[in-house]
């Protein structure tokens, strides 16, 4: 049985996470715009991080755990799952200029979109702290916490800043005050520490999935970024020299520069 701290904690893991995508909206309060060149390398830089995460650490452990073949399968649900609620969710039209007055309908409908795309990061975390509790963490607050939890986190954290930027943009574009900006970034990933608590439930309580559970947690966030961070930075930098490419592939590299070594530590 799992004691219900536990499950506090892994929350408010998740909701570390969550307030860091409002640090993105912060840069709008000393600057009006970001250039192209500046929104090409943080989406480059969120994808660096994401990867990392995924490759050197859901899969590296998943491996540790199961099979390739059990990584692979639930690799393949993750996409399967993000793609499915992507094309059920996304046919509604969001304009954010109705973030601020949105009704109860209008926030459940924005919650259902913007879950697609932060749901997935909070099941990575909630599936790094399988092991809560158990020997082989770093004390941390009472507990031993894994330290592929850790690196989660961070890596989650540090990839929802540039997101919280993308955000705010078009919030900007239309006027939305800059306060409000923090909020709707900070809303846009409140489905994480709700993933967060639902996966790490569910991997406490059938261990037998772990290997499934860290495959999906990748394959959805190595998806994310194939299908949704690439082309928004490629698109952004379209009128830039070789259309960023060149400026995506540095915050690609950053990104990884940056979360390698911190796998292995």
């Amino acid at each position: 049985m799992v004691a219900l701290d536990a499950y506090l904690f892994v929350f408010v893991a998740g909701l570390i996470t969550a307030l860091a995508t409002g640090i993105g909206a912060l840069p709008f309060f000393f600057f009006e715009t970001i250039s192209d060149r500046g929104n090409v390398a943080l989406w480059g830089f969120a994808s660096g991080i994401m990867i990392s995460a995924s490759l050197f650490g859901l899969v590296q452990e998943g491996l540790a755990e199961g099979t390739p073949v059990e990584i692979a399968v639930g690799m393949l649900a993750g996409v399967v799952l993000v793609v499915l609620a992507h094309d059920v969710l996304t046919d509604a039209e969001i304009d954010p200029r109705e973030y601020a007055e949105a009704d109860f309908k209008k926030l459940i409908l924005i919650l259902g979109v913007l879950t697609v795309h932060s749901f997935p990061e909070g099941i990575a975390v909630g599936v790094s702290f399988a092991d809560l509790g158990l020997e082989g963490g770093t004390m941390l607050l009472g507990f031993t916490v894994p330290l592929l939890a850790v690196f989660m986190t961070v890596a989650i954290s540090i990839h929802n800043v540039p997101e919280g930027t993308a955000i705010s943009i078009p919030l900007r574009a239309m006027g939305v005050s800059k306060w409000k900006m923090v909020w709707w970034a900070v809303f846009s990933s409140l489905p994480q520490p709700i993933g967060a608590v639902v996966a790490f439930a569910f991997v406490r309580y059938a261990r037998a999935f772990l290997p499934y559970g860290f495959g999906f947690a990748a394959g959805a966030m190595i998806y994310l970024v194939l299908s949704e961070f690439v082309p928004e930075a490629l698109e952004t930098g379209s009128d830039l020299p070789r259309g960023g490419k060149p400026v995506l592939v540095g915050g690609i590299a950053l990104g990884v520069a940056l979360m390698v070594p911190l796998a292995y530590l």
